[in-house]
């Protein structure tokens, strides 16, 4: 059986009046592509902001790497924050600095090793994320938006992290671009052995690339599992976004 590598229970997130989940439960596994969904407003990001300690959630546990992220010391965040990469929407790269200069900020950050080692890991990050050595002096101003998804990629994988969080990947890229990254995100996961957790609203990848999912609605999980089990919920949002054109046409075909 799988090990759980995170485990959310009874989350509960409010900022002043306003609940944005109560009562959130989900479990990722290890080796699993894990697709987050819901309409807007509900919440996706914010679980991946909780899961990656940028925010503190009002109420409930959540477990990563078998620690619970609760009131955790300074140490132990430190330790969990190497052990994990994230790709931000739209990149989130350091605009005054190159792409080799943010490929290295964790490694700078976290780590004690050389600069000519350091040299090397961007190296191999870049060229693991199919990138030319020549991106490394360019700053994100002067890539094409599926590049800097690349570059904010392998900054992501730069500390060899066992868990990948993915907020949005294919967001902003043309159809082709989308697909291609899909397919490289498999690629690196089973090349790396990652567990990943991707917010996700894009058709095709739920198809492509996430093995289990979880769907919010109404502050809650209303399913979770694969795609064949999600679909036979009955919830209106579930009912909406798998009833569409585009998705009906995949679910014909297959995965």
């Amino acid at each position: 059986m799988k090990k759980p590598l995170i485990r959310v229970e009874n989350l509960v997130t409010r900022f002043g009046d306003h609940v944005v989940h109560d009562g959130v439960n989900l479990t990722i596994y290890e080796g699993e592509i894990y697709g987050i969904l819901g309409g807007s407003g509900s919440g996706k990001t914010t679980i991946l902001r909780e899961l990656i300690m940028l925010h503190e959630p009002t109420a409930g546990r959540v477990t990563v790497l078998g620690h619970d992220l609760g009131g955790a010391p300074r140490e132990l965040r430190q330790r969990l924050r190497t052990q994990w990469g994230v790709l931000f929407q739209f990149g989130a790269l350091f605009t005054s600095l190159t792409i080799a200069e943010n490929i290295a900020v964790k490694l700078k950050e976290y780590t004690r090793i050389s600069d000519s080692l350091i040299d090397d890991i961007v190296a191999t990050k870049l060229e693991m994320v199919g990138l030319d050595l020549k991106v490394a002096s360019l700053y994100p101003s002067e890539l094409s938006g599926g590049m800097v998804k690349r570059a904010a990629l392998a900054r992501a994988l730069a500390m060899d992290p066992r868990l990948l969080f993915l907020d949005e990947p294919t967001s902003g890229l043309d159809p082709i671009s989308a697909e291609q990254f899909d397919n490289l995100i498999v690629q690196l996961k089973n090349l790396l052995g990652l567990t990943i957790v991707m917010v996700t609203h894009d058709i095709d990848s739920i198809f492509t690339v996430v093995d289990r999912m979880a769907v919010l609605g109404d502050r809650k999980v209303v399913a979770e599992g694969s795609i064949n089990e999600v679909v036979q919920v009955n919830h209106p949002f579930i009912r909406q976004f798998f009833g569409g054109n585009r998705a009906m046409i995949r679910r014909k075909h297959g995965k």
